[in-house]
């Protein structure tokens, strides 16, 4: 017998302009010509060698890929990212479903962040009704289109609206394509729920983002770019919604990871940035590495020249790149993103690093 579950249906859902919040994205966010602060002379020199690694993958086609934790999207850093893709230095961004959040919050209101304290006990955290409905809804519309979970809210920041499509159409479609294409049919279901569940007129839905200048999915979105999104079930804000909808998390989140694992497969001399990432980033790199080597042995090859940095602010004195991974009892052991990433074969080095401090000096060591 299922166990019971909270209805969410039952929640007080607040319009999301009564909320508070600590980041204003037209005044806090940080120009390219801002000088890093408190860089090392070592990690300049890091710096620079990195910044000749993604000159050497530009120039061989191969991958540079940027991911990232949400700080670095609610640290302002959306310029430097967007500057990143428009000169040809990134070929794909990554971040978790926080990172999505903060992006489409500044891009549709302009400001993000509230207080966690204040509202969880308020019972108010996280249950806004514009970023669980819009953010939600965009992802239930994207799995319908074959789109990624970054792809699909990118899209809507991009076009300012959604498509929201007859019912009946729907049904047809599915009836039609439950045997040949199952996935579409069952996702044409879904989205034929949700228009019912919540009362969608069918056409196009315009939702304004007067500031989707400062949006890096939207951007990536228009500039062809990858932008994937990696959630994990529950940890953000738009499963408080009753918009939210799982199937569709992991029909676009599936995508997302194969378009991700796609990059990978083409980091051999390529170059591989993970930024405030603790978790996310290590857990899908290893899989997806995994993956691609397999292939690449089956072809008669190796992927063995690629180059990692991986940036954070936890102190280490740990040479990586030097003596390997550290002893159980010594405290680096433990710097588990540290690990992951030296056990992938290649180059990897860690920066102790804001990711303000790294992301503005690597830019403009990329301009000389």
């Amino acid at each position: 017998m299922p166990y019971p579950k909270l209805n969410r249906n039952l929640l007080d859902v607040k319009k999301l302009a009564n909320r508070k919040d600590k980041v204003y994205i037209e005044k806090d966010h940080i120009p390219v010509t801002g000088l890093p602060k408190n860089l090392s002379e070592k990690g300049i020199i890091l710096i620079e060698k990195t910044a000749g690694r993604i000159r050497k993958a530009h120039s061989l086609d191969r991958s540079v890929m940027l991911t990232f934790g949400a700080h670095t999207i609610k640290n302002g850093m959306a310029p430097t990212l967007i500057a990143l893709m428009k000169e040809g230095w990134v070929t794909h961004l990554a971040t978790n479903g926080a990172g999505i959040i903060h992006d489409w919050e500044f891009a549709y209101q302009g400001k993000s962040s509230e207080d966690v304290r204040e509202n969880v006990n308020l019972g108010q955290f996280g249950i806004w009704d514009d970023t669980g409905y819009y953010i939600n809804l965009a992802l239930i519309a994207g799995a319908f289109e074959g789109l990624g979970y970054g792809e699909s809210v990118g899209k809507m920041i991009h076009y300012e609206r959604l498509n929201i499509p007859e019912v009946s159409v729907l049904y047809k479609l599915a009836k039609a394509k439950m045997e040949s294409e199952p996935a579409l049919a069952a996702a044409a279901i879904d989205f034929a729920g949700v228009i019912n569940h919540f009362n969608l007129k069918p056409g196009w839905m315009k939702i304004p983002h007067p500031f989707k200048e400062y949006s890096v999915q939207a951007n990536a979105y228009e500039m062809g770019i990858p932008f994937t999104g990696h959630p994990m079930f529950g940890h953000d804000i738009i499963y408080n919604h009753p918009m939210n909808h799982g199937a569709a998390i992991g029909r676009t989140a599936e995508n997302d990871f194969l378009a991700y694992a796609k990059s990978v497969s083409n980091l051999e001399d390529g170059v591989y940035l993970s930024i405030g990432s603790a978790v996310m980033s290590p857990m899908i790199f290893e899989k997806s590495l995994s993956m691609s080597q397999n292939l690449e042995i089956q072809r008669g090859s190796h992927i063995d020249s690629h180059y990692m940095l991986i940036v954070d602010l936890a102190e280490s004195d740990w040479d990586w790149a030097k003596d390997g991974e550290p002893p159980i009892d010594n405290p680096a052991y433990y710097l588990r993103y540290c690990k992951t990433f030296n056990r992938m074969g290649g180059e990897m080095h860690y920066l102790t690093a804001d990711n303000r401090d790294f992301l503005l000096a690597l830019y403009q060591q990329l301009q000389k």
